[in-house]
């Protein structure tokens, strides 16, 4: 497994790579100057000249990205253009607001996916799993941001239940914390449970129909058993692939999420930063999301050899 894990770690490398080439040059297509809107339309090009220069801007696209590429083998992200701050700092404040969002929307998906999938493949083709397919459609059609805005109209300003603004850390204070976070992770979770809904349902299908379960059965074994230790062990490993994949669609969704609820976390930064043509920020916060999408993808491969002791690592 070591030799297979290396493996891995190798193949990031041209990952993160082609990632970087991609996230740099599509950035500097952006329309608009960052030292302008750093500036004001007012300024006069002597001063525009002078920090294009500062900020290495004026040199050729090849050279700001191998100069790039480098630093950030030293850990260096950069600089960013509008705070002055390095970018390694500013993802250390705001990454942990991200993490925790997306983390409650893993577990309450998970909460909601798996017992629903489980019941639906139990109660085939009757009105529970007709039902389950029904909201399943509605959950992966239903756009966040609009789902997110409803959640907000309806349950902070409505009926008052939640906060409508605002964040508090929920590592300083568990429970006002959780406030602030339950609303925006439970519309993340909603389309991620839907996907995982219908594999586990899916899988469960599969493996429901196979010999060993009827032999099981055969044996007297009672159907909470024969599900939970038989069947669903052996239908987790399709299951856990998908998760993997929509747990980092998660990170790339907490964009939006964190925009609709004005949450501190690294999504909203990198949006404020595409308005103001931060370069080294959004560069640095979408190389680190990339990071973190491969590593969670390792973890998944690692995982699934628990679920299915046919896989072997070489």
């Amino acid at each position: 497994m070591i030799q297979y894990i290396l493996k891995r770690i190798l193949y990031f490398i041209p990952t993160l790579l082609l990632v970087a080439f991609m996230v740099f040059f599509l950035i500097h297509l952006i329309p608009g100057d960052p030292v302008i809107a750093m500036l004001g339309e007012d300024a006069s090009p002597e001063n525009v000249t002078a920090v294009r220069k500062t900020l290495g801007l004026d040199r050729p696209l090849p050279v700001q990205f191998a100069l790039w590429i480098r630093n950030i083998l030293n850990g260096d992200f950069g600089i960013s253009i509008q705070t002055k701050r390095p970018v390694v700092q500013s993802i250390k404040e705001r990454f942990p607001v991200t993490i925790t969002l997306t983390t409650l929307a893993l577990l309450f998906s998970l909460v909601l996916s798996l017992p629903s999938g489980i019941m639906a493949a139990i109660y085939q083709n009757t009105q529970k799993d007709y039902l389950f397919m029904l909201a399943t459609i509605l959950g992966v059609s239903i756009p966040g941001f609009w789902l997110g805005l409803m959640a907000l109209l309806v349950f902070s300003m409505y009926i008052g239940w939640f906060p409508t603004i605002g964040f508090v850390p929920i590592w300083e204070d568990f429970w006002e914390g959780l406030r602030f976070l339950i609303l925006p992770a439970t519309t993340m979770g909603l389309y991620m449970a839907a996907v995982v809904a219908r594999m586990v349902r899916s899988s469960m299908l599969e493996v429901l129909r196979l010999e060993y379960i009827t032999h099981a059965r055969a044996k007297g074994l009672r159907e909470w058993k024969v599900i939970t230790k038989h069947a669903l062990k052996n239908a987790f490993g399709p299951t856990l692939t998908t998760i993997g994949i929509q747990y980092g669609r998660l990170l790339g969704g907490a964009v939006v999420t964190e925009t609709v609820f004005s949450l501190p976390g690294l999504g909203k930064y990198v949006v404020v930063s595409i308005y103001a043509r931060d370069y080294p920020v959004v560069q640095g916060c979408i190389l680190f999301i990339a990071l973190i999408y491969v590593v969670i993808n390792l973890v998944v491969d690692l995982l699934y050899s628990y679920f299915d002791p046919r896989i072997e690592y070489q």
